[in-house]
């Protein structure tokens, strides 16, 4: 296979962006997914800056990492922002190739430039598949929780 490109996310991306996502996190609607594409794309995404990285090959997007600031994560300095890894995803065909190394590597040099000093990500407990990737590239487990909910 033809190795991918890294590149910020563009306005032409947008479809391809909503599928990648949807199969991430198949539990939001597809409609969803596009609009808060366009909302990152444009800038109007919360307060602190998100950006969208895409991986490329041939002309087409075959991943992508959503990295933004937080003002705190479990585990880091309190008294610095952090770089946040919220969503990253490489499709199955192009998977085990360096592909998310690279996403992430770029997300790290993002957060550099934004001032960040460390990177902090999250995932289910039962998704063994992402706690080995993020192992694999550097991150430590700092907490594990449990959330209750009790109706009234």
């Amino acid at each position: 296979m033809e190795p991918a490109t890294i590149r910020f996310a563009r306005p032409d991306d947008r479809l391809h962006l909503a599928r990648m996502r949807a199969l991430l996190w198949p539990e939001w609607p597809a409609e969803n997914h596009a609009k808060e594409v366009d909302a990152i794309l444009s800038g109007r995404f919360g307060t602190l800056p998100l950006v969208i990285l895409v991986a490329e090959s041939r002309g087409e997007p075959v991943g992508f990492l959503e990295v933004g600031l937080r003002s705190h994560a479990d585990g880091c300095d309190p008294a610095r922002p952090v770089g946040f890894l919220e969503g990253w995803f490489v499709e199955e065909a192009w998977r085990n190739q360096g592909i998310g190394k690279a996403l992430m590597t770029a997300a790290e040099d993002w957060a550099r430039s934004q001032g960040c000093r460390e990177m902090a990500s999250d995932t289910w407990i039962g998704n063994e598949l992402s706690q080995r990737a993020h192992e694999a590239l550097g991150f430590e487990v700092v907490d594990r929780c449990v959330n209750y909910r009790k109706k009234l």
